[in-house]
């Protein structure tokens, strides 16, 4: 899934602006920029296993009540960090769909084996023939 095909509903969305930090001036200290989302993930509609792989992305953005917080302060302007929160959310749900590939176990041949065992075999014999060297 990309981010693009996710829908996100706009009942289980729900934004507050606060003052942002950096750059910007006497913009900062005037204008609250920054944008924090926060997403009822139960409103999402998502799978079990969706969930659980969101909730391990999110990590400590997750409070207990089962909400998503992104803070969003990296542009000057309102519009672009919800834009910007929005997509980061997009990008996380679409990583959280995304099933990993489980890993098939495999084992060394029989040729690799040998190939090991005799070298092993020849660096023994290498450090059997170090030792204390006597002038008799």
């Amino acid at each position: 899934m990309r981010p693009e095909d996710v829908h996100i509903p706009e009942d289980a969305l729900s934004e507050t602006f606060l003052a942002a930090t950096g750059p910007g001036g006497q913009n900062v200290n005037k204008v609250a920029t920054a944008v924090q989302l926060r997403v009822d993930l139960f409103r999402l509609g998502l799978s079990p296993d969706a969930y659980q792989r969101l909730k391990a992305i999110a990590g400590s953005r997750m409070t207990s009540a089962g909400e998503l917080l992104i803070t969003a302060r990296r542009f000057r302007t309102q519009d672009a960090n919800r834009q910007d929160a929005r997509r980061r959310l997009a990008e996380m749900i679409a990583a959280a769909h995304m099933v990993q590939a489980k890993r098939k176990p495999t084992r060394p041949s029989r040729a690799a084996k040998a190939e090991r065992v005799d070298q092993k075999r020849q660096r023994s014999s290498i450090k059997q023939t170090r030792g204390k060297v006597s002038f008799d």
